[in-house]
């Protein structure tokens, strides 16, 4: 039974990580309808390094096919540079807004805006969010030549991904769409920010939560941990192919559903 749970954490975190529905609501709602315990901060942070994990392995051959066969060198060094600076530009917000949280409201974790109710309306508020967003007229703003400005809006974005319910995914998407990045572009700088932001967040709960990591099952943990990897690897594809064709609406109606189950289950 440890086992089917840790495969259905590592599910759940592998494919919600990336679709634009929100994980760690996901994880916390769909725990508790199935009866099962919530996967906790300590097992949260460990199987959320899968993600991680997949999102390098899924561009290791080709760094978001930055490179031209027709680029010179001089110019794909100073693209590359550019973009790392832009994604550290794009994780201060969030790396902040972490911050301030667990120092000045050291009990978020039982706080209101964690509650199921919270959840659903979120839920709702970001489904009425990504339609704006998806409905915005096409862009042309894209990794090449896109602002630090635009780096910084998209991962203020990011920040309130620490509140249940609105996507990381989900909110700097719609956010690059709003402000005019074209759609395989506006999901690449999504993932690519994504890189530091789950993995320092991941840290920093495992740390918090390091006495408990003793307690936990280790081969358990690693299969929550492989099936995690594996489900985010589908997932990043699957978004990829999917929005860049259609767009967000499928995503919209299932936050709607999602939200309105969540409020008949209160």
């Amino acid at each position: 039974m440890e086992y089917l749970e840790f495969i259905l954490y590592g599910i759940i975190q592998g494919l919600t990580e990336f679709i634009p529905v929100s994980s760690t609501a996901h994880l916390k709602i769909i725990s508790n309808l199935l009866g099962i315990n919530d996967p906790g901060p300590s097992t949260s942070a460990i199987i959320q390094f899968g993600s991680v994990l997949a999102m390098i392995w899924y561009f290791r051959n080709d760094f978001f096919k930055l490179r031209s066969k027709y680029s010179k060198k001089f110019f794909d060094d100073f693209l590359h540079e550019r973009l790392f600076i832009s994604i550290l530009i794009g994780t201060i917000p969030i790396v902040f807004l972490g911050s301030c949280i667990k120092i000045f409201v050291p009990y978020f974790s039982e706080n209101f805006l964690l509650s199921h109710l919270s959840i659903a309306l979120v839920s709702i508020l970001m489904a009425f969010f990504m339609f704006i967003a998806d409905g915005s007229k096409k862009g042309s703003i894209n990794l090449r030549n896109h602002r630090y400005t635009d780096s910084f809006l998209i991962g203020f974005s990011q920040a309130f991904a620490i509140f249940p319910g609105f996507s990381r995914s989900g909110v700097t998407i719609s956010t690059a769409l709003l402000s005019g990045w074209e759609r395989s572009d506006a999901a690449k700088f999504s993932f690519l920010l994504g890189i530091p932001a789950i993995s320092i967040a991941s840290f920093v709960e495992f740390i918090n939560s390091f006495n408990e990591f003793y307690s936990l099952s280790f081969l358990p943990l690693i299969i929550g941990l492989i099936s995690t990897f594996l489900s985010s690897l589908l997932a990043i594809d699957f978004l990829l192919k999917y929005f860049c064709a259609n767009g967000l609406k499928l995503f919209i109606i299932y936050r709607i559903v999602f939200a309105i189950l969540i409020l008949l289950n209160l």
